[in-house]
């Protein structure tokens, strides 16, 4: 892949979030299918894991949504006990979405049709 230009994740992706317990699920659709090679290759596990290593996550696991153009990531452990039990102000991790989306990746000069 030949890089084009950098950017950041929320120029080509939007995202949503859940949570339940000490558990919040973020998800990463992108906006036009063909960046999604692109946001799969290397919005990784180990990447997220990055991301979020202030908050010191438990296992996260991805799911791939092709279909949609979508991934979804389970993070464990990453809302400071949940609802019930933190004390920070975002204990429901509604703002976790925002935080992985300020991740930057490469775009290639030509993005490839899914498929």
């Amino acid at each position: 892949m030949t890089a084009a230009k950098r950017v950041h994740l929320f120029e080509i992706a939007h995202g949503r979030t859940g949570d339940k317990g000490n558990r919040s699920n973020v998800s990463v659709i992108a906006y036009d299918p063909r960046h999604y090679d692109s946001i799969v290759a290397q919005v990784t596990v180990a990447a997220v894991r990055r991301v979020f290593a202030h908050r010191q996550p438990g296992e996260i696991r991805r799911y791939l949504l092709p279909q949609l153009a979508a991934m979804n990531f389970v993070i464990d452990d990453v809302l400071d006990g949940g609802v019930n039990d933190a004390l920070n102000l975002d204990s429901h991790g509604k703002s976790l979405a925002g935080y992985l989306l300020d991740l930057e990746i490469d775009l290639p000069d030509d993005p490839r049709p899914p498929g």
